[in-house]
């Protein structure tokens, strides 16, 4: 049995353990620390942004962001409905209600028609969302001008998940710095990886000094344990920071293999009919996380469900993409506005989409095995 294939796993640079190991001979393990500083520094000079703050997690990142904006019970949140569940948990965990919007085909992000829809009916109804919540899919932006000018048009906050998107540009801009507040994650999966984490960003510097605060359990300046406000325990580790400042040194080489990956699969699938790769927006520059393309079932005769199980029977991960949010159970009953009365296209995503192996670890002849025996199955 050849090795595992795997569709995207944890890839160490080399320099990790020596930020580790400074953490061990300082003795800062805790969630303060040179580390947990730098990473947060360094982060925010990678993409441009006035501040950061490390985070247990993405996850997190996002609760934390939605408490900022002042997200209560009873308010709504506007959420791309193609995504992980995680860019929408924190909405339920403040008691708020989700309203999902569709995919467009350019992106396979939020539709601006849908979310202009959902505005333009929120307005005239008196209940417009707090906060709207961009998620930038596989590492691809979404259309964020349109996005952007629709938010400022009914003065609302945009929460931008670059979970998957960290390294990518809009238009020359470093994704999750457009919105009010960006996230990054740094799970065991992603373009760089401290096992698991996150990173709160934003050009509102009072924003995230209020975040570290909430973070690390909303505690009062005062001599005793005083506490005035809910708080969480949110903060990285300085031991993991160490991993996150380490990978960040090699994430240009990251996101050149994971583009390198999705170029060959491009090439080699171009002469299919009925295979489409996800599109790149012009002006746009993906990290290409996961390569990610749909199957015309018009065309192409096998299953996308049924080519995983061929894959997973040669020792191959794959995935389908996300099932819509608002094809969910836990969400059932949640409002969704679609992209047209004619095409719901996150479902018609869901339906036809595969990821296939992205490891930047991968070596050329491992993807040529996927390659050919996609081929030979097509």
């Amino acid at each position: 049995m050849t090795n595992r294939i795997h569709l995207s796993s944890p890839h160490m640079g080399g320099t990790e353990q020596k930020y580790i190991q400074e953490a061990f001979d300082t003795n800062w393990i805790a969630p303060l620390g040179a580390n947990v500083n730098g990473f947060e520094s360094e982060i925010a000079q990678f993409v441009g942004i006035k501040a950061a703050s490390a985070t247990s997690s993405g996850t997190g990142a996002i609760h934390l962001a939605l408490d900022l904006l002042g997200i209560k019970t009873g308010d709504e949140v506007f959420c791309s409905t193609l995504t992980f569940i995680a860019s929408a948990n924190p909405i339920l965990y403040l008691g708020a209600k989700p309203v999902f919007i569709d995919s467009e085909p350019t992106t396979w992000n939020m539709s601006p028609q849908a979310l202009k829809q959902a505005l333009e009916e929120a307005a005239t109804e008196g209940k417009l969302p707090k906060a709207v919540i961009v998620v930038n899919l596989y590492g691809q932006s979404a259309r964020m001008d349109e996005i952007l000018a629709l938010c400022e048009q009914y003065d609302v906050p945009i929460i931008e998940d670059a979970a998957e998107s960290l390294g990518s540009l809009y238009k020359g801009k470093k994704s999750g710095t457009f919105g009010k507040l960006g996230i990054y994650s740094f799970n065991g999966n992603k373009i760089i990886t401290t096992s698991g984490g996150g990173m709160l960003v934003s050009d509102d510097e009072e924003l995230i000094a209020r975040s570290r605060f909430l973070a690390t359990q909303a505690r009062d300046a005062a001599k005793h344990y005083q506490h005035s406000v809910v708080g969480y325990n949110y903060r990285m580790s300085n031991i993991i920071a160490g991993i996150g400042r380490g990978q960040l040194e090699v994430i240009a080489e990251r996101v050149a293999q994971k583009r390198a990956i999705f170029e060959r699969y491009e090439a080699a699938f171009s002469g299919i009919d009925g295979i489409e790769m996800m599109p790149e927006l012009e002006n746009t520059f993906s990290n290409r996380w996961l390569s990610t393309m749909t199957l015309d079932p018009s065309k192409i005769k096998i299953a996308p469900y049924a080519l995983m199980e061929i894959l997973d029977e040669a020792n191959i991960d794959s995935r389908p993409v996300w099932k819509p949010l608002h094809m969910q159970p836990l969400f059932e009953g949640c409002k969704f506005y679609a992209h047209s009365k004619e095409t719901v296209v996150s479902e018609e995503l869901f339906a036809t989409g595969i990821c296939l192996p992205s490891d930047s670890k991968m070596t050329v002849e491992e993807q040529e095995r996927v390659i050919n025996i996609i081929l030979n199955i097509l």
